[in-house]
C-alpha cells in the first residue's frame, strides 16, 4: 500500500483517541487549563453526563482575539516555548492537543475577554470546520461549551456507558482538580441541578468538604520535607478501611497520577496495619523539583516517571509509616475520640471510628506482665484510683487487689439486697493524661478488658493488643540485631514432618534462625530438637512456635525473610507469644497490658489490621439508659 499523509481532521479524531476517552476527559482537559489560566472561580455545567452539553466557565486571565483560532489548532500552547520549558513544566497543561481534540469531535463555541478588551470575543467550531471570530457578551474570563461530543464518530459513541456512569466519571475529575486547589471555587451542576459547591478554603478544609468529616476525624495530617522532597496531605487510621480505591488520591507538583513506585510506597507502609483486603484511604501531596520528575509520559498525563525513583520510594514509605505510627500514639489531641454510635445497640456493627492518644516516652514492661514490673508512680495512682472506685474496700498493696479472689454461691445473685446494703461507689478521681486508656475494672469472657478512663469506658482486646505489643518489640530488636535468646534447660524435640526437617535442613550454613532467636537442630528424619527461643518469646507455645516459623520460612524462602518477608515471620511470632483468650489477668496484669499499649507504636490496630481497642463515652452509656431524657 502507498504511504500518505494523514488529512488534519483524521489526525486530530485520531489524538482525540487518546485524549478524550470519555467526557471526564474532556472535562478534566478544560478544568487544568482553567486552572493554569489563574482563575480564582470555576463553574461546571453538564447534561446528560456530558454528553449532550459540557460547560465550563471560569474568571482566568482569558485569551486574545488573535489568538482564539490558534487555540483550538493542534500543537498550539502558551505553556511551553522550549525543551528546558518541557523538563520543568509546571502548569497542568502543556501539549497543545486538548481544545483542538475536542473540537474534532464536537461542536466547540469558546468564548473569551481578557481583562484590558473592550468586549469578549468568540469562536466556534463543527468538527474541524472552524466558523470566523466574532463578538460576544462576557465579564471576564473564558467559558468553554462543548455540544454532541463523539457526533461525527458514532462507533466511539456506542462505547458510552449510561448517563449516571458517564457522570460518575466527571464528577471524579472534578473532584480530583478541586482537591488539588483548595485555592480555587468550584461549582458542579449536572442537568440544572447543583451537585457540589465548594467555596475556596484551607487544604484541610477542602478535603475535608469533599471527603466528609468521618474522613477527616479517623485521619492524621502529616507534613514530612527531607532532601528536596516534601510529602503532606491527610491519610486515614488504618480502621478507616475501604473495599476499594476511591479513596485514594496522590498529587505530584499538584497533578493528579497514577503511579505504581508510589503505591507501592503507600501500600508498604501500611501492610502491617491493614487488615484483609481492605485499602487505605488518603490525599497526599508530593512536592519536589519538576526536573526530577518526567510528565510528558502519556497522553493524559496521569503518568509520571522519577530521576531518583528510589529515593522518592524511600522518603514517601517512611513519612507514611511515621504518620500511621501517630494515629495511635504520638497526636497529640489526648482526647480519645468517642465511638459514633453505642456499640451495644442490637444491629449496629462494631464502630469504625477509633482514638487517639498520646505516646508514652516510657516502655512499662520489657517482659511479661508481672506484679514486680510496675512503675511506682503508676501503683500509687492506680492504688488511689481503685481506693475511691471502691471505697472500703481499698487495700493498700495494689497487687493484692489483682490477686483477690471472691466467691460467691447461686443465692447470693438470687436474694435481693436492700439500699442499705448495698456498697456506694463513689465518683472517680480524674486521671491523669498521660493514662489515656484510664485502668482496668476487670475481664470479660477471659477475652476483653474494661477499663474506665476520663470519657468513659476503653474495651481492650487483650490478645490483639498483645500481638501488636509483641510484633513492634520484635521488629526494634531485628532492626538492631540484639533478640536475645534464652537457652533451655532441657532440649525441647517434636515430631516432625518431612517438609519440616527438610526446610531445617536447608537452613545450615544460614544465620537465619540465629538472628530470629532459635537454636535447633534435627535428630532423626522425623525429630527436631528446639535448643534456645527467643527470651521475650519464652512463656509461649515453644513447639507450636517452632513449627509457625518453619511453616514461614518453607514458604517464604530463608534468603528472603529478613529482607522481604520478616514482618510476617515476626508477626507469627508475635501472635503465638501473645496472651491467649479465657487467661485470667490480674488488674495489675491488665495495667500492665494498657500501660505498654500507651507506650507502643501503632496499637491502635494489631499486626493483620483489626482494632484492639474502642472507647465508649459517657454520653453513648447515657443514651442507652435514657438518663436525662
Amino acid at each position: 500500500m502507498q504511504i500518505k499523509l494523514l488529512p488534519d481532521q483524521l489526525i486530530s479524531q485520531i489524538a482525540a483517541g487518546e485524549v478524550v476517552e470519555r467526557p471526564a476527559s474532556a472535562l478534566k482537559e478544560l478544568l487544568e487549563n482553567s486552572v493554569d489560566a489563574g482563575s480564582t472561580q470555576v463553574q461546571v455545567a453538564l447534561i446528560q453526563g456530558g454528553t449532550k452539553l459540557l460547560k465550563v466557565t471560569d474568571n482566568g486571565h482569558g485569551i486574545a482575539k488573535d489568538e482564539l483560532e490558534l487555540a483550538l489548532t493542534r500543537h498550539a500552547t502558551s505553556k511551553i516555548q522550549s525543551l528546558d520549558d518541557l523538563e520543568q513544566v509546571g502548569s497542568l497543561g502543556f501539549r497543545g492537543e486538548a481544545l483542538a481534540s475536542i473540537a474534532s469531535i464536537s461542536r466547540t463555541v469558546l468564548t473569551s475577554r481578557q481583562q484590558a478588551a473592550s468586549h469578549a470575543w468568540q469562536i466556534s467550531a463543527e468538527g474541524t470546520q472552524g466558523q470566523p471570530v466574532s463578538p460576544a457578551a462576557l465579564d471576564a474570563g473564558t467559558i468553554v461549551e462543548v455540544h454532541d461530543l463523539y457526533f461525527n464518530t458514532p462507533a466511539r459513541r456506542k462505547f458510552l456507558k449510561t448517563e449516571n456512569t458517564e457522570f460518575g466519571h466527571c464528577e471524579d475529575a472534578f473532584t480530583r482538580i478541586a482537591l488539588s486547589r483548595a485555592q480555587i471555587g468550584f461549582l458542579l451542576q449536572h442537568n440544572g441541578k447543583a451537585i457540589m459547591r465548594l467555596a475556596a478554603s484551607t487544604p484541610q478544609q477542602r478535603i475535608t468538604d469533599v471527603l466528609g468529616n468521618e474522613f477527616a476525624a479517623q485521619s492524621v495530617w502529616l507534613d514530612e520535607q527531607s532532601s528536596g522532597l516534601r510529602l503532606w496531605g491527610m491519610t486515614a487510621s488504618p480502621t478507616y478501611q475501604r473495599h476499594s480505591r476511591d479513596t485514594q488520591y496522590v498529587f505530584v507538583n499538584g497533578r493528579f497520577v497514577r503511579d505504581k513506585l508510589i503505591a507501592h510506597a503507600i501500600k508498604q507502609a501500611y501492610q502491617d496495619v491493614l487488615h484483609g483486603d481492605k485499602h487505605p484511604a488518603f490525599v497526599l501531596f508530593l512536592e519536589l523539583d519538576p526536573s526530577l520528575v518526567d510528565v510528558n509520559v502519556h497522553p493524559a498525563k496521569t503518568e509520571v516517571r522519577f530521576r531518583e525513583s528510589q529515593a522518592v520510594h524511600r522518603f514517601i514509605f517512611h513519612s507514611l509509616h511515621k504518620a500511621l505510627g501517630k494515629t495511635s500514639a504520638e497526636i497529640q489531641a489526648s482526647q480519645p475520640v468517642q465511638a459514633p454510635f453505642n456499640p451495644f445497640t442490637p444491629g449496629l456493627a462494631m464502630p469504625r471510628q477509633q482514638v487517639e492518644m498520646p505516646l508514652q516516652n516510657r516502655s512499662v514492661f520489657d517482659g511479661g506482665y508481672r506484679a514486680d514490673n510496675v512503675s511506682n508512680q503508676g501503683a500509687a495512682i492506680a492504688q488511689q484510683f481503685y481506693g475511691q472506685l471502691y471505697g472500703d474496700l481499698k487495700t493498700t498493696d495494689i497487687s493484692a487487689l489483682g490477686n483477690q479472689q471472691q466467691t460467691h454461691s447461686p443465692e447470693d445473685y438470687l436474694n435481693p439486697i436492700s439500699l442499705s446494703e448495698a456498697v456506694l461507689i463513689p465518683e472517680p478521681a480524674q486521671e491523669p493524661q498521660q493514662y489515656p486508656l484510664g485502668f482496668a475494672l476487670g475481664q470479660l469472657h477471659g477475652i476483653y478488658i474494661l477499663a474506665q478512663n476520663a470519657q468513659g469506658m476503653v474495651v481492650v482486646d487483650m490478645h490483639a493488643a498483645h500481638e501488636r505489643i509483641m510484633y513492634e518489640r520484635l521488629k526494634n530488636a531485628l532492626s538492631e540485631q540484639a533478640i536475645a535468646t534464652q537457652p533451655l534447660l532441657i532440649p525441647m524435640s517434636f515430631y516432625a514432618e518431612k517438609v519440616e526437617v527438610a526446610t531445617l535442613q536447608s537452613l545450615q550454613g544460614s544465620d537465619t534462625l540465629q538472628q530470629l532467636g532459635f537454636d535447633m537442630a534435627t535428630l532423626s528424619p522425623t525429630t527436631i530438637a528446639i535448643r534456645a527461643v527467643p527470651t521475650m518469646l519464652q512463656d509461649a507455645d515453644v513447639v507450636s512456635l517452632a513449627r509457625a516459623v518453619l511453616r514461614d520460612l518453607h514458604e517464604y524462602g530463608a534468603s528472603r525473610v529478613l529482607l522481604e518477608r520478616q514482618n510476617e515471620v515476626l508477626g507469627t511470632m508475635a501472635c503465638h507469644a501473645a496472651v491467649r483468650a479465657n487467661r485470667q489477668l490480674s488488674t495489675t496484669e491488665m495495667n500492665a497490658l494498657l500501660r505498654d499499649m500507651e507506650a507502643t507504636e501503632r496499637s491502635g490496630q494489631c499486626n493483620h489490621g483489626r482494632p484492639t481497642w474502642f472507647q465508649v463515652s459517657l454520653n453513648d452509656l447515657d443514651k442507652m439508659f435514657m438518663r436525662g431524657q
